[in-house]
């Protein structure tokens, strides 16, 4: 391994798997998929990098987990492969697909067993039913299940990828420029998670932990005359608006700060500053939405919220359910598990001098049950 670095490809959409939680972002016990793949392969072999290549929208959530190398992943696989081909250093590189969670220590030992026979050692089973292609039977001697990890030289690898065409594996790439490829028994562990069937025939998944995640947040508007003022994603009848570089609904802001504290995704300016021409004006509820996404594909889930809204004026009584109701509807949750608390300032400091509102917000998260589907 003195000359090898590890390659975890971690940065795709699962778009075959049609769960709110990407493939990578399974919680094993209480730690993502990614990182309890990452950990077996450093706990096995002594690999000179581990590079984990992480979805623009994760790369610095993910780094808040570990020390590993991460890197931008790109639009595809092969754009991601190369992004993370760039920062390794050694003459071998293995190759493995995050979705293929399963480590085989004898697989692993067989593909560095017989790193001198070719430019690509892959892990291949031999097709055991009848198998057609383009509506006719072909002999299944003649074909193989490719699998990953694979090993290969990185400089051919590199010299590989330069071309224009697709390609799903490194044998593939490497194939295509006349480098020698070179087979070993592959393993049924490394069966490959692309749907949420897979799941229970993939034996070393771990259930999650149940446990809750809080998160607190806190905003502050000043009035704006003239200006529509929308609460939680509810209109109020109102001579003023918040000042704000959006819509100023400072109640929805601070629940995404405290969904954000909850995940540990930092908070609402990290997500939209406000020197962001694209934010301008823009409607608070489709922020949340966005944040909501973000937390559920990153394998959490909203469960409660408590929020308490300071304001002298105007009076938000009549508006409480209206609420309570749009804001479980964006979170998914019931509305006995979204309260709404409204309460003056008794006149004293800026939200008495009736200046502006002040909306306090706490949310707990839990950890996805994949295991429950």
């Amino acid at each position: 391994m003195s000359e090898t670095s590890l390659i975890l490809l971690s940065a795709g959409d699962s778009s075959r798997f049609s769960l709110p939680v990407k493939k990578q972002w399974l919680y094993q016990g209480d730690i993502p998929l990614w990182l309890y793949v990452a950990r077996k392969y450093e706990e096995a072999f002594p690999f000179i990098d581990i590079i984990i290549t992480a979805h623009s929208d994760e790369i610095d959530y993910m780094r808040q987990f570990s020390n590993y190398h991460f890197v931008l992943g790109g639009s595809s696989r092969q754009e991601s492969l190369k992004n993370a081909l760039s920062k390794v250093t050694t003459k071998w590189v293995l190759v493995n697909d995050i979705a293929r969670c399963c480590l085989d220590r004898e697989l692993i030992e067989r593909i560095f067993r017989a790193k001198d026979n070719g430019d690509c050692i892959v892990p291949a089973l031999k097709a055991v039913d009848t198998v057609y292609y383009q509506n006719k039977p072909i002999k299944r001697e003649d074909t193989l299940l490719i699998q990953t990890p694979q090993l290969s030289k990185k400089d051919i690898l590199k010299k590989a990828l330069e071309s224009k065409e697709n390609f799903t594996d490194e044998s593939s790439a490497i194939n295509a420029i006349g480098g020698d490829i070179y087979f070993v028994d592959g393993s049924s562990k490394a069966r490959k998670l692309t749907y949420p069937e897979d799941i229970k025939h993939i034996d070393c998944l771990t259930p999650p932990n149940s446990q809750n995640l809080v998160g607190y947040g806190l905003d502050i508007h000043p009035f704006q005359e003239g200006k529509a003022m929308v609460l939680g994603g509810v209109s109020i009848d109102s001579p003023l608006g918040f000042k704000a570089h959006s819509d100023g609904d400072v109640l929805i802001h601070a629940l995404i700060d405290a969904l954000l504290g909850a995940s540990g995704m930092g908070d609402i300016g990290d997500h939209f500053p406000d020197t962001d021409p694209n934010f301008k004006g823009a409607d608070s509820i489709k922020l949340l939405r966005t944040i909501l996404n973000r937390i559920r594909s990153c394998g959490l889930e909203p469960k409660q919220t408590d929020i308490t809204i300071l304001a002298q004026t105007p009076r938000l009584k009549p508006y409480k359910d209206a609420i309570r109701k749009s804001i479980a509807k964006e979170m998914g949750i019931t509305p006995a598990k979204v309260n709404i608390k409204a309460t003056t300032a008794e006149n004293m400091g800026f939200v008495g001098r009736k200046e502006g509102v002040t909306v306090h917000a706490v949310a707990t998260l839990g950890i996805y049950d994949w295991n429950r589907n």
